[in-house]
């Protein structure tokens, strides 16, 4: 009996002239013959940086500083600290990653035990309940004890000096390298509600036993992305233009693991020789290029020595660039033809953009890229940068492209090739997105999703994603707007939906 032939090949569906988004295309399912748990998701961001979990934070000034970064390594991914900030407050950003182990970011306030704290502003208004104190009352001198807010407000006569009441905890010192789990033990042996992580005589963190708690109660974290030098791996982003160079070389200084070159459009002689300079002058130091659309846009970058590619143009919930400018390119086809061309000469794909749910992470990943860059799935969390407001009673974080004009003041322009330019044209939006919690709840559950896309594609690595697609025996099929209907909820007259 002949073989009815049941969906199309990657191939022939992506030559038809077609733009797909995520959304336009479904994968047939394939054989399964293990259990989700043997799908292994160990990846690289480029040719030398491994990752436990294909997930990397955008760099974008809304996403990803400090905090966003330490857990994002804690998880086994990685950040890409943004650039929309000095090069001494980026490298800042850097070394604040290096010197953590644990996921959590405090930036402690210290005090000397001869000042006065007359008022609550140095407890950040309750938000900070610990001011450590130190003998000069810097981080690099000899921690003496801590202040709880709580004592303080208890405190009939706040004129008294900090050493009247301050608790000692000259036995409360962790190295900095100490996991969650030897800083319990720790906290239960003293008997202790906090401790203070110390790194080469300098205070790094507090640690209060509340947080700790709280994130025992997440997925179980595994090792996370630990570099050559024993500290979470971060990499940063920087622009094309001279000044960069100055600024490459304090963040190569600060310790980052991977520079990537941020431009909506790299595919220019400004990216070009800013990767041979790279190359030439860092060369133990991974680049990533992009962002790139096209099979001949990679092809340049790759000849000029990439180590990794970034892929998407106006795919983001914030970007404008399709709308404003006429240029990009659906971010299914655009992963699919760069990553035929970049797998042939072993440089990993990172599809930045468009990533709004775990099936639209499994089609990008088998579609060919080795990572998913991640913007509005990880804005909004409580790792990400800014406070917290309420509008019409939901709890939001702002989000903004990088391409508004609201970032552009900040140095983002450039970006986008036109901070020479006299007129300034937004290729974003400024928007708010939902609280979504911690991104260290929320990520594992999405991986464990993608495991069980992989499952059902017969697929028990990302390598046998690329395998099954590129030999045909994957298949995949447009939907049609009915389909993609059809595909999600409908029919109801209300719902709630919880992914987990």
């Amino acid at each position: 009996m002949s073989i009815i032939e049941d969906g199309f090949s990657s191939d022939r569906l992506f030559n038809q002239g077609y733009s797909y988004t995520y959304d336009d295309v479904i994968f047939l399912p394939h054989y399964i013959d293990f259990p989700t748990d043997a799908v292994v998701l160990s990846t690289k961001l480029s040719r030398r940086v491994p990752l436990s979990i294909p997930c990397v934070s955008s760099p974008m000034d809304t996403v990803t500083e400090s905090r966003m970064a330490v857990a994002m390594a804690a998880l086994g991914g990685i950040g890409i600290l943004h650039s929309n900030a000095t090069a001494s407050d980026q490298a800042a950003m850097v070394r604040s990653v290096k010197a953590r182990r644990v996921p959590l970011l405090t930036n402690p306030v210290f005090t000397s035990p001869n000042d006065r704290i007359q008022n609550d502003d140095v407890f950040d208004h309750g938000a900070n309940p610990y001011v450590l104190v130190t003998e000069s009352g810097a981080p690099g001198s000899k921690l003496l004890g801590y202040v709880a807010s709580r004592d303080w407000a208890k405190l009939s006569d706040k004129e008294v000096k900090v050493y009247d009441y301050m608790v000692s905890c000259n036995d409360l010192v962790v190295p900095w390298s100490s996991d969650l789990g030897k800083i319990a033990e720790f906290m239960a042996e003293k008997g202790s509600d906090v401790a203070a992580t110390v790194r080469d005589g300098e205070v790094v963190d507090v640690v209060v036993k509340e947080d700790v708690e709280r994130i025992k109660g997440y997925p179980k974290l595994g090792a996370g992305s630990v570099g050559p030098d024993g500290s979470w791996m971060v990499g940063a982003a920087i622009g094309t233009r001279e000044s960069d160079k100055e600024r490459l070389e304090e963040l190569v200084k600060a310790g980052i693991d991977v520079v990537v070159l941020d431009s909506s459009q790299g595919n220019s002689i400004y990216q070009i020789e800013m990767i041979k300079y790279i190359k030439k002058m860092y060369s133990n130091l991974d680049v990533v290029g992009g962002n790139v659309v096209t099979v001949s846009q990679a092809q340049n970058l790759i000849q000029a020595g990439v180590d990794g590619l970034r892929v998407g143009m106006g795919s983001g919930s914030i970007c404008t660039t399709q709308e404003v400018c006429a240029v990009g390119r659906g971010q299914a086809t655009a992963v699919y033809k760069v990553a035929c061309i970049a797998s042939l000469c072993g440089v990993p794909v990172i599809a930045d953009g468009g990533i709004s749910n775990s099936g639209h992470v499994v089609k990008a990943l088998t579609l060919g890229a080795s990572t998913v860059m991640m913007g509005s799935f990880l804005a909004g969390s409580t790792e990400a940068p800014g406070a917290y407001e309420y509008q019409n009673g939901r709890r939001i974080k702002k989000y903004r492209g990088m391409g508004s004009l609201e970032a552009m003041t900040k140095g983002s322009d450039q970006r986008y090739l036109g901070d020479t330019a006299k007129l300034k044209i937004a290729q974003g939006v400024v928007g708010a997105v939902a609280d979504k919690g911690s991104v260290l709840k929320f990520v594992p559950y999405t991986m464990q999703a993608v495991k069980q896309g992989f499952q059902d594609l017969g697929a028990s690595s990302l390598q046998s994603a690329h395998d099954l697609l590129r030999s045909g025996v994957l298949r995949l099929e447009v939907r049609t707007g009915a389909a993609q209907v059809e595909g999600g909820i409908h029919g109801l007259v209300s719902y709630e939906k919880k992914s987990f």
